[in-house]
């Protein structure tokens, strides 16, 4: 029998990290005076995420043992119409789930920045904007309307613009975060363009009666067009997700945000923000069923991100860039597993994805701080037997990426697969190949890193760049030589290395059964089984974790990953010279993925040339011509030359006047007179 839960106690989720951050923002900064030290500010904000933690997993542990759910309002807007805005709270499994994975892992971003962000300047500042994301983020997937969630939407949006910039004196910061800001802009216009349809024609923007409303919204059709209305709605709310989760072509803004302090790249980059795509869609499932155009869409989006993101990867060197296109690729894979109608098997990675590729984040942040700020892989090397920890942790998080039996990232991402080659919609035959495709890729870049770092020569006393670091300044607080020796890092960087290792390898096996093949989505997560069969062949052919893991063992995914470790063991320990003279011969590829596909180029040379000179022309067309030009000033010499002819008139002269009265008489009895004398005459 089913629970209420209490409003009072989930309000405490995103009310405590709120508490922390704005006491750690008024208090800890120059705007308070400095009241506050650094001790105060990560105890306050650390202790408000701990907060939100522990009432989650309480939560999470009642939805899932005792059935609790909530749906309700907690706060009434206004008003408009027929039309709600409020705040409320829907909790079920989806939310459940994802408010752990979101508090969890800012935990351990927060217990990380003590270390990571120890000598600079903005530390306190630093805390107080990763607590108000972890508001953001908690009120995004908590909501129950559209409203909220929107709200939500553009609050992690904002706080990820701060984050990126946070070295605002940095020019390549403040240039990432205002590419962030503007491609996210796009996907929005998108995502309120679907709201608003929702709000149009359904008259709600709460998500049960909107749902409830669905079978007539898939009756309509979009006024002035033949397109379906429910199609119409999907893409536009898909549009969104494009930008936030970073799918091609709106993925761009993702590379470039590594700009950013490391702790924010696990949070936003990998676990929380960019994953919001991803929840919406699938909380979405009731809407995007009844459009089998709009999952075709999807899925093929996802799976050109899935296969050529990861293509990027391969050339980087730059030790968080490699792991940000991983991100892409894998955020690729999750939104093709959307478009196969396998909601729960997409965030279902995107729970795994969470946990190891925060931990990968961390781990090379770890090792960015161990090689005195250096993020070039190429002056790595060797550094497994000085930083253990971070060596066998990241070993670990690289084994879950690439979808090794047992690990996390095994079951969720073979549930891609097989779920896509089980799916007959439109671009599923693409689809199916970018998947399996990805997975030898995925397995290569990500070895060619961890061999790269930590095994091979010792070339951390050859890096030319020794003095930079990823502040963009020498960093006073660590010793930046370039021939010292790397060493570990301190245990508020170790311990939140380990506690994401732990999910990293067991909770795949743990969960797989009760969140694809239980009850845990049952009133979260909607599929037409009869038209989407895939997850019915998978619960089918599913007999346990430990039966998938040994069938993985013989499947093309397993041996397409072990080829791609050991192409990468080779051609990088083993014969080093082989990368160089493949880059010699294959020069038009190398350029093509060094420049990112031109993409980069295209937006900054086409479409921001086109805008400016749209911007030019509504400005001197538009604004001068029309607006002031005709609307304005035209007015004002139209009043002027009606003044003109009517001061003209008045002469001041009796019989001037009489002869004007005699006209007007005249005129009056000639049109109006006259006609109906005759009419009344008949």
């Amino acid at each position: 029998m089913s629970q209420t839960l209490s409003a009072s106690t989930l309000l405490a989720v995103p009310l405590a990290p709120l508490a922390g951050a704005v006491l750690a923002g008024i208090f800890g900064t120059t705007f308070g005076g400095n009241r506050i030290g650094r001790r105060v500010t990560h105890s306050l904000t650390i202790l408000g995420v701990l907060v939100a933690f522990i009432v989650s997993a309480m939560t999470l542990k009642s939805v899932a043992q005792d059935g609790a759910r909530f749906n309700a309002t907690i706060y009434e807007w206004m008003v408009v119409g027929g039309l709600k805005m409020e705040i409320g709270f829907l909790v079920d499994g989806l939310t459940a789930m994802m408010m752990c994975v979101v508090t969890f892992v800012s935990l351990m971003v927060h217990i990380y920045t003590i270390g990571y962000m120890e000598e600079d300047e903005g530390y306190n500042r630093f805390f107080s904007y990763i607590s108000l994301f972890t508001f953001s983020m908690l009120m995004l997937v908590m909501s129950n309307n559209f409203l909220q969630l929107f709200f939500g939407w553009e609050a992690v949006g904002l706080v990820s613009y701060l984050l990126i910039g946070f070295w605002y004196n940095k020019p390549t910061a403040i240039f990432a975060n205002m590419k962030a800001f503007l491609v996210n802009r796009v996907g929005d216009f998108g995502f309120i363009l679907g709201i608003g349809l929702i709000a149009a024609f359904a008259g709600t923007l709460d998500y049960a009666q909107a749902f409830a409303k669905s079978g007539e919204l898939a009756e309509l059709t979009l006024p002035g067009t033949s397109w379906m209305l429910i199609t119409v709605i999907c893409i536009c709310l898909f549009i969104g997700a494009m930008g936030k989760s970073a799918q091609f072509p709106l993925h761009v803004w993702l590379p470039d945000s590594m700009e950013g302090p490391t702790p924010i790249s696990a949070l936003i980059h990998a676990a929380t923000m960019v994953t919001a795509g991803i929840f919406m869609v699938a909380r979405m499932s009731p809407l995007f069923e009844l459009s089998d155009t709009a999952l075709s869409f999807i899925m093929v989006i996802g799976a050109i991100t899935a296969l050529f993101m990861g293509f990027l990867g391969i050339i980087q060197n730059d030790i968080k860039r490699v792991v940000a296109y991983s991100t892409l690729s894998q955020l690729g894979y999750m939104t093709v597993a959307l478009g196969a109608s396998a909601y729960s098997v997409a965030v279902f990675h995107l729970m795994t994805h969470a946990f190891f590729k925060a931990l990968l984040f961390l781990a090379a942040g770890s090792v960015i701080m161990g090689l005195h700020h250096n993020q070039d892989i190429r002056w790595m090397g060797g550094v497994r037997k000085y930083m253990p920890i971070t060596w066998i942790t990241a070993l670990l998080g690289s084994l879950a990426l690439i979808g090794t039996p047992l690990f996390a990232g095994f079951y969720s991402k073979d549930s891609i697969i097989e779920a896509v080659h089980e799916s007959q919609l439109w671009g599923a035959g693409f689809a199916n190949f970018a998947v399996l495709a990805g997975v030898f890729v995925t397995a290569f870049y990500s070895f060619r890193m961890y061999f790269l770092v930590f095994h091979g020569k010792e070339r951390f006393d050859q890096n030319p760049d020794a003095h930079h670091n990823d502040h963009g300044h020498a960093d006073p607080g660590h010793d930046d030589h370039g021939h010292d020796k790397p060493h570990e890092t301190p245990w508020v960087v170790t311990v939140p290395l380990i506690l994401l290792a732990i999910p990293s390898v067991v909770i795949g096996y743990l969960t797989i059964g009760p969140m694809l093949f239980g009850d845990f989505f049952k009133d979260a997560i909607f599929v037409d089984a009869e038209k989407h069969k895939a997850m019915v062949v998978l619960a089918e052919k599913f007999h346990g974790a430990t039966a998938m893991a040994l069938h993985g063992l013989s499947t093309a995914p397993f041996w397409l990953a072990l080829a791609g470790v050991v192409l990468a063991w080779y051609m990088y320990m083993v014969n080093p010279a082989l990368p160089a003279a493949i880059k010699a011969r294959a020069g038009f590829v190398y350029r093509l993925l060094d420049n990112k596909y031109y993409m980069d180029w295209f937006n900054e040379n086409v479409l921001a040339r086109a805008a400016r000179g749209l911007g030019i022309a509504l400005w001197k067309g538009g604004d001068q011509a029309i607006i002031d030009g005709a609307a304005v000033n035209g007015s004002a010499r139209l009043v002027s030359v009606f003044a003109f002819v009517v001061r003209r008139l008045q002469t001041g002269y009796l019989y001037h006047y009489a002869l004007a009265m005699i006209v007007g008489l005249f005129v009056l009895l000639t049109w109006f007179v006259a006609p109906w004398s005759a009419w009344l005459g008949k």
